[in-house]
């Protein structure tokens, strides 16, 4: 077998399984905060910052989920992600170990790649795009 047909056919497919396990996994944090589901010891204050997080993890998460305008969507996510860990994870400790930042900051770099990598298969922007004729 060739190797390059091989990483042809399948680099898409698992690109687009990695923004669907990221996505889910993703919007549990938002569900949790907005849904109490997982359920929490807190929920927060309507219109908080930590209530306009939850809103981008899970209306975001969901987008990416679909892959609906991957690339926008990941861009903004990706900040939201770099935001979280300098304002609640950093302040505590040097170490992501420590400080429990380490999923965001895998988060942070998972939706910078999609930026760039696109969404991969099994997307409503790959749908759009072959209807589209391009």
């Amino acid at each position: 077998m060739d190797t390059k047909q091989i990483e042809a056919d399948w680099a898409p497919r698992v690109l687009g399984i990695l923004r669907i396990v990221a996505a889910l996994l993703f919007m549990t944090h938002g569900s949790q905060k907005l849904l109490g589901f997982p359920p929490s010891d807190h929920s927060p204050e309507f219109l908080s910052l930590i209530w306009f997080a939850g809103f981008l993890e899970l209306v975001g998460g969901f987008f990416i989920l679909i892959g609906l305008f991957t690339r926008p969507v990941a861009f903004v996510l990706s900040g939201q992600m770099a935001v979280a860990y300098w304002m609640a994870h950093a302040p505590k400790s040097f170490f992501p170990a420590l400080n429990g930042g380490d999923a965001a900051i895998l988060f942070c770099f998972v939706f910078l790649y999609l930026v760039f990598a696109g969404p991969g298969a099994f997307s409503v922007d790959g749908a759009r795009q072959q209807t589209d004729g391009t």
